[in-house]
């Protein structure tokens, strides 16, 4: 049992609460949030982006997805805290199980400033809440503080777009759709809509701030008070936390929010006058189909990053290579090589490209079994010795200062097994086979999907995961609101859109294999979608089963290994295009 799950209950049980809810999120329903809001966490023992945790007084449970079912289980162990694994048979959503465990009388506390309208709303109309008491707080000694960071202006060659024309056009959606205000608390969407950045989040050039846009005028609440750029004439600085009392004081007329982003507190303090309206941020779906500047900008930063990439695969296949000839006896055969080295040496490869900015998240680098924990970060505990043999699965990103990029490639070391071989064929099939569809404008994700699991699905294999999510620029690497997944039916896929293709398998205690490239979204002559493949890094030639895939799947890599080597060739040395040529050689 965790020291601080009993703490929690004391905490609990002064206040009158029964049950306390904690999600992984901050004041703005983030999905990468700063240290400070790593509150689950440091309850629960689980390091993972995503989960929700209830604490009870006797038990505790917390939901996560198919991505951390592994990691999970591992890192719950012992906690007292039972892993309730989503979207599996029997296992109760957080509602279902919340109606089960309170009896009449009983408390629910959450923090309202990090729990959404929607969640608060449900709850206050069925139980008694305590709403307004951050009970980790009175617990968490040294708790991270949140040091504002500079927030500055990015260029116009990269936006395309000035924030003058986006608050125009986010207007214009307002006015048709009725509404007299819009409160934007997403932090993607502020930065995007006013064309500023910071960091105020680990690898998501983000800053906290709030946003509040009227016919003639937007309030911008900011915590850092300085920023490096200029705001357009109508818009007005204010201090982060005065917008709960500028919300109170609104008059009549009515307030666009996304109710599943904005806090419940925040929402319980808009004047009661004001008519709420439910609805999707504009700037979530303008900033998602992007225009030519941003999408010439991130053609530019993949470009790099691939340069970055191969330099990184030949290095760590020379060593291995070098590690396998000095043999187990070798003087030097334990070359130290490990899943924390390969990922730091990946770093210093994209530290070296021009405009390099920071890493778009973690690197996974997971070797062997590890490779087969879906969204596993290597620690000092964990860190396996990479063997000339088998699978390194390195998924890995970075902000450029004129895009940001996201691949996956299942890196060959050695020796593979002829199943090895298979299953790698196999998911690069399915990557190809989606890379070659064609589809309507505003095809659900979900049918999209689809494609891409048919090969694996036609072996019994399958993944726990989507297949794609939607690519910020210079913002967060998961954007929404496009998402290539048996759960993403609620938004389609249009021209413009930077989506991941990522298909995997994943077998427990064995190895894990994923390859993912970025694609844009582009309407062909016959006035079909399909997806350009936008990232340029070699497959493994040597874990392909030529036999198993199509001539329209070998035309399609072939091709795609000639772009490969025409687009990186030119930034590299003599020695490493001659490997590139022969990794990216026709089959």
């Amino acid at each position: 049992m965790r020291q601080e799950i009993v703490q929690l209950r004391e905490k609990m049980k002064e206040h009158g609460i029964d049950f306390y809810l904690v999600p992984t999120t901050d004041y703005h329903g983030s999905e990468y949030v700063n240290e400070y809001f790593n509150c689950r966490e440091f309850l629960s023992g689980f390091t993972g982006s995503a989960g929700t945790l209830l604490v009870g007084m006797d038990d505790a449970w917390l939901w996560t997805d198919g991505r951390y079912f592994l990691q999970a289980g591992i890192q719950l162990e012992n906690s007292g805290v039972q892993l309730m694994k989503m979207g599996e048979p029997r296992v109760p959503k957080i509602e279902e199980h919340l109606a089960k465990v309170m009896k009449p009388g009983m408390v629910i506390g959450f923090d309202g400033r990090i729990v959404d309208y929607k969640t608060g709303r449900d709850m206050e109309e069925k139980y008694t809440v305590k709403w307004d008491l951050d009970l980790v707080d009175e617990i968490w000694e040294n708790r991270p503080r949140i040091v504002p960071t500079e927030i500055y202006q990015l260029p116009h060659k990269v936006t395309g777009e000035t924030s003058e024309q986006k608050l125009k056009r986010i207007r214009s959606y307002m006015k048709d759709n009725g509404v007299d205000y819009h409160l934007v608390t997403s932090l993607e969407d502020i930065a995007w809509t006013f064309n500023l950045r910071g960091s105020d989040v680990d690898h998501t050039p983000v800053f906290y701030a709030y946003a509040l846009i009227s016919a003639d005028y937007a309030f911008l609440y900011t915590m850092n008070e300085e920023i490096n750029g200029e705001l357009p004439e109508d818009v007005v600085q204010r201090p982060y936390f005065q917008v709960f009392d500028d919300l109170s004081k609104l008059p009549r007329g009515g307030i666009l929010l996304n109710e599943e982003l904005a806090s419940f507190a925040l929402a319980k303090s808009i004047n009661p006058n004001i008519k709420i309206v439910n609805g999707m941020n504009p700037a979530e779906i303008m900033k998602a189909l992007k225009n030519s500047y941003e999408i010439e900008s991130t053609r530019n930063a993949h470009i790099k990053d691939g340069v970055a990439m191969v330099n990184f695969i030949h290095w760590l296949k020379t060593t291995m290579k070098f590690t396998d000839m000095l043999g187990d006896n070798g003087v030097g055969a334990n070359t130290g090589m490990t899943e924390i080295a390969a990922s730091d040496y990946l770093e210093a490869c994209r530290r070296k490209q021009e405009g390099f900015m920071d890493l778009s998240f973690d690197t996974i680098s997971g070797y062997g079994p590890n490779g087969a924990i879906v969204h596993y970060t290597a620690t000092p505990e964990s860190d396996r010795e990479l063997k000339p043999e088998g699978f390194l699965l390195v998924d890995s990103g970075a902000h450029y200062e004129d895009g940001s990029t996201d691949i996956t490639r299942t890196i060959a070391l050695g020796v593979l097994t002829d199943k090895m071989k298979e299953d790698y064929t196999t998911v690069l099939r399915g990557h190809i086979d989606l890379a070659t569809a064609e589809f309507a404008p505003g095809t659900l994700g979900s049918e999209i999907d689809k494609i891409a699991r048919k090969p694996l699905q036609e072996r019994g294999l399958d993944y726990n995961h989507g297949t794609g999510h939607g690519v910020g620029h210079l913002l967060s690497i998961h954007e929404g609101p496009q998402c290539l997944s048996p759960r993403g039916a609620g938004y389609g896929v249009y021209e413009g859109m930077i989506t991941s293709n990522e298909p995997g398998v994943y077998l427990e205690g064995e190895y894990g294999i994923r390859l993912e490239n970025e694609t844009l979204c582009y309407r062909k002559d016959n006035g079909m979608l399909g997806f350009e493949t936008i990232t340029f890094c070699p497959f493994e030639r040597e874990a392909i089963v030529k036999e198993m895939m199509t001539e329209e799947e070998l035309a399609w890599l072939n091709n795609y290994h000639s772009q490969v080597y025409q687009k990186l060739s030119p930034f590299l040395d003599e020695s490493l295009k001659a490997w590139l040529g022969a990794a990216c050689a026709a089959l």
